[in-house]
């Protein structure tokens, strides 16, 4: 653990193409990238012990803002001490803004010049989230990579929204890098929007170069656009934000997303997908997609892959996991989502190593291979 005063800082290590392999340095430890990022909604991912997060090999969680503020609460975290404590997980913390919350909220959302009102899902109460509220918000958390509050329209939107959000999400930009101040140790994170049309993408890429930012996310997809369409925008995208700062993809997502992002040039990524899928039956393998409860598995005594290190594959036939999902028993939730966790990070171990040794189209080959031979199961 480094000193309070260490600043934040992100080098490069190897590239191969477009894709990078570095270390994020935090006064909390390193995060090394490509990273992916399990999200801990609510101060905890679902299903885990941190402890447990920590071994399938993440180095950072991501927090999420509008859950957070509306319980337990901001202020109350502060007072037990900051999220990481309230969480036990010392390793670096990224939150987000709250915006993508807000925007999926619609009806219950009022926008303006402004910031946001809306009202809690949980109790109905009013809230106001504003640029300022939201960086206040995510300095009473103690996060160590704070996100710009933005405003995320849902795809597909006309050119003319898209572009009126854009330039609203970079006044908020603004509003949030004045309201951040100094904070040696903590980083602040600019969001790319632009929807799908290059000229807003590489727009808001210049605003947010001329703000300054530690890090630069590419927002606003992954919101129903599809793959090739996500893939259109990252094949220019992270070109036009700095080289010398992280590229963060929010909200993806299956394991091919995060390997084709990777092969653009992006370094960090989140997703609920894996805790998600855990839960409800989903597992990804190197062979594709498993889906437990089919009951193909019910008299099946192997593991899920043989080849895979974590704690359901090392001790479980796929029939005890098939019977304790068809059970309702806890223990089916926590064993696919260590799994889900750990195959993740796998992923993740493997791209770093492969665009370090200058091998990683070979890898990516290999890596769609494998999964071409698999059957991916009926959901």
């Amino acid at each position: 653990m480094g000193s309070a005063s260490m600043r934040f800082g992100f080098g490069k290590v190897a590239q191969d193409g477009a894709a990078r392999a570095g270390v994020i340095r935090t006064p909390r430890g390193e995060i090394r990238t490509p990273a992916f990022m399990p999200v801990g909604t609510a101060a905890t991912v679902k299903a885990m012990l941190p402890e447990s997060v920590a071994a399938t090999g993440a180095d950072i969680l991501l927090g999420n803002t509008y859950h957070l503020m509306l319980r337990p609460g901001a202020e109350r975290v502060a007072r037990l001490g900051g999220l990481h404590r309230f969480m036990n997980w010392q390793r670096p913390i990224l939150t987000d803004s709250g915006g993508f919350q807000v925007m999926s909220l619609a009806g219950l959302r009022k926008l303006t010049e402004e910031g946001v009102t809306f009202r809690s899902h949980i109790d109905g109460s009013k809230h106001h989230l504003t640029p300022e509220r939201s960086m206040e918000i995510q300095a009473l958390l103690g996060s160590d990579i704070v996100m710009c509050f933005d405003e995320c329209p849902a795809l597909p939107a006309s050119d003319k929204a898209v572009a009126e959000s854009m330039r609203l999400s970079m006044r908020w930009a603004a509003r949030s890098k004045e309201a951040f101040g100094d904070r040696p140790g903590h980083a602040l994170f600019g969001i790319m929007q632009g929807g799908v049309t290059r000229a807003l993408r590489e727009e808001s890429a210049e605003a947010l170069k001329e703000i300054g930012f530690d890090g630069y996310a590419v927002g606003g997809l992954a919101v129903g656009e599809g793959q090739e369409a996500m893939f259109g925008v990252l094949d220019y995208a992270p070109g036009s934000l700095p080289e010398d700062r992280p590229r963060y993809l929010m909200g993806v997502g299956k394991p091919d997303d995060i390997v084709g992002a990777v092969k653009r040039g992006i370094d960090m990524m989140d997703c609920v997908l894996p805790s998600r899928s855990g839960r409800t039956g989903q597992v990804f393998t190197r062979h594709g997609v498993v889906n437990i409860k089919n009951a193909r598995h019910q008299d099946d005594p192997r593991p899920l892959d043989e080849d895979c290190t974590c704690p359901a594959c090392c001790g479980y036939s796929r029939a005890y996991l098939h019977h304790v999902f068809r059970a309702g028993e806890m223990i089916s939730g926590m064993l696919l989502t260590w799994h889900n966790l750990h195959y993740f990070q796998q992923i993740m171990a493997e791209m770093r190593a492969a665009i370090v040794e200058g091998r990683f189209t070979e890898w990516e080959a290999g890596f769609h291979a494998g999964r071409a031979q698999g059957d991916i199961e009926p959901l």
